[in-house]
């Protein structure tokens, strides 16, 4: 049976690994986390905050994910939001989902990221 989502992969182009650690590390604030030796020679990079977890496996023929994307919860999303912006990053709020405040961004290479809080009292 199934118990949990261990991950979730992106796509990303070759050769933008620095780009990635940038952004997930120091934007979203999460830790990239080794990769085992087999699957490191492939490229790409591995993220973790808590029990988020996020893989970006380079692909060649590369097409950013422009709607499917992860759905990230967040405490405090304004002060979250802030952080993005702060760093260069867009942030495009969606208000068309009840119980949630919810915005849009996208990593430095163009895949779609959802960041979302339930609303007080929801």
């Amino acid at each position: 049976m199934l118990a949990a989502v261990d991950h979730v992969q992106l796509a990303a182009p070759p050769g933008s690994e620095p780009a990635l650690r940038a952004y997930y590390v120091e934007v979203l604030g999460m830790t990239e986390a080794p990769k085992p030796p087999v699957l490191a020679a492939r490229g790409g990079c591995w993220f973790e905050a808590g029990a988020v977890r996020l893989h970006l496996g380079v692909e060649e023929d590369f097409r950013p994910a422009r709607k499917a994307h992860p759905g990230l919860l967040v405490r405090d999303i304004e002060a979250y939001a802030d952080r993005l912006a702060a760093h260069g990053a867009e942030v495009t709020w969606d208000e068309n989902l009840p119980g949630h405040r919810r915005f849009y961004s996208q990593d430095p290479v163009g895949n779609r990221l959802e960041f979302l809080e339930p609303s007080p009292g929801d």
